[in-house]
């Protein structure tokens, strides 16, 4: 089935019927195929969890190349050895960076919970002790941020992401006076769920930006900094460095890890910023902990061996990976371009397409994807508190299915798409 290349919008009441029509028979069908696929989270198929096999040998020895034992307590930065492999990739120096264990998130959480209870370097007091504390949220963004801060009971306010990262001028009108607002979230490459690369320019002025708060803090979450869909890899913004000429090196707080490079469960995450930042990290740290896991670490390090080893894994999952990404623009493009009832971006990488449908429809879109089987990541996710006041974004998450299950759930998505547009404009 050919979609008319005619915008939905301009077709006559007759016309519109038709396409209901036309669509209604098609999504009946694909109910009745019992389909049952899942496009809803960002995970690393098994193919590409197989990439990295290698580290259940490893590692070879218990201990580190500095002649650190692994096995014992201690080491509350990490290995040297590791950090420095990626302190390179993510462009910060090696007391600027701290190993840890598998997920970013509970660093996150972590860094949150130091900022509640203690306040940071440059804090007058703990942020818990603030009457009302504010983040700055770019949308459509990553729900488990939302998440995090709904968890503390922190306030948060919206502001758009743009082709070259969040909207700058609105971000730095709203840290000008308000000195409730402690801290903005920022995933700077290839944005979840939008794909944009925050551009030097716009980094330069949130580095630089007067903010009533002494302590805010940009949570420059860089999950995909390494997670390139074609040969051309982007560079992130040097924000640290940016922070450190601005006046203001505390500032960004860089969070990273290898979740979806190595095993999504058994992986390291980095947390980095000033010097002074990573020793107040690791002092607090340890009233909780004598040290992370290093024979991880060590198994690690043997298997990448340093960045270029990093960056020959990294095209390993571009393989597996573009080609769904193409798949999923190749068929929202025959299916649905030209009708004006949905835009959708191409990231240079990541592992998010973000899906923008006629406003007022997303959840009914999902809610028609449910019933033929196809589970959508749910409407509004990508706003917090779960409210998209359009209704209209939905993200798409091509990693995990087989490339047939994938065209699937693909061309069910843009039967639904359809229907529920014709749906909407044909009330």
């Amino acid at each position: 089935m050919t979609a008319p290349r005619q915008p939905l919008t301009s077709l006559s009441p007759d016309e519109l019927a038709a396409v209901r029509a036309e669509q209604q028979t098609a999504y009946d069908a694909l109910v009745a195929a019992g389909l049952k696929l899942d496009l809803t989270r960002g995970k690393p198929s098994s193919e590409q969890l197989d990439l990295s096999d290698g580290l259940l040998a490893l590692p070879t020895t218990a201990y580190a190349p500095d002649g650190t034992d692994t096995r014992n307590y201690g080491g509350l930065l990490g290995l040297t050895e590791l950090r420095a492999v990626f302190a390179e990739l993510l462009g910060l120096d090696l007391n600027q960076v701290s190993a840890q264990g598998s997920s970013s998130l509970t660093l996150m959480k972590e860094v949150l919970s130091f900022l509640w209870l203690k306040g940071g370097v440059d804090s007058e007091r703990p942020w818990g002790a603030e009457e009302k504390v504010t983040f700055i949220c770019p949308v459509p963004g990553y729900d488990r941020h939302f998440a995090l801060l709904e968890w503390f009971g922190i306030d948060m306010v919206t502001v758009p992401m743009h082709d070259d990262g969040p909207d700058v001028d609105a971000v730095a009108a709203l840290v000008k006076d308000d000195a409730s607002i402690k801290g903005m979230w920022l995933v700077p490459t290839y944005a979840n769920p939008t794909g944009q690369v925050t551009s030097l320019e716009v980094a330069e002025r949130l580095s630089s930006m007067p903010t009533a708060a002494p302590d805010f803090k940009i949570f420059w979450d860089n999950a995909y900094a390494l997670h390139h869909l074609t040969a051309e890899e982007t560079k992130s913004a040097d924000i640290v460095s940016l922070a450190a000429v601005a006046g203001h090196p505390h500032r960004p707080v860089v969070f990273a890890s290898t979740s979806k490079i190595t095993y999504a469960g058994a992986g390291v995450a980095f947390v980095g910023g000033s010097a002074e930042t990573v020793a107040w990290y690791t002092q607090n740290l340890g009233f909780g902990s004598i040290g992370p896991d290093k024979v991880n670490q060590l198994r690690h390090l043997e298997f990448f061996k340093d960045a270029a080893g990093v960056r020959a894994h990294m095209a390993k999952h571009r393989a597996i990976l573009a080609p769904k990404f193409a798949e999923v623009v190749r068929i929202l493009e025959e299916r649905l371009g030209g009708l004006e009832v949905a835009t959708w971006n191409n990231p240079a990488g990541g592992y998010f397409i973000n899906l923008d449908v006629l406003p007022g429809t997303a959840s009914r879109v999902i809610e028609l994807a449910k019933a033929a089987g196809v589970a959508l990541t749910p409407a509004g996710s990508s706003f917090p508190r779960k409210h998209d006041p359009d209704d209209t974004n939905i993200r798409l998450a091509p990693s995990f299915p087989a490339l047939p299950e994938l065209t699937a759930a693909m061309e069910a998505v843009a039967t639904c798409v359809l229907l529920a547009a014709a749906e909407t404009l044909g009330a």
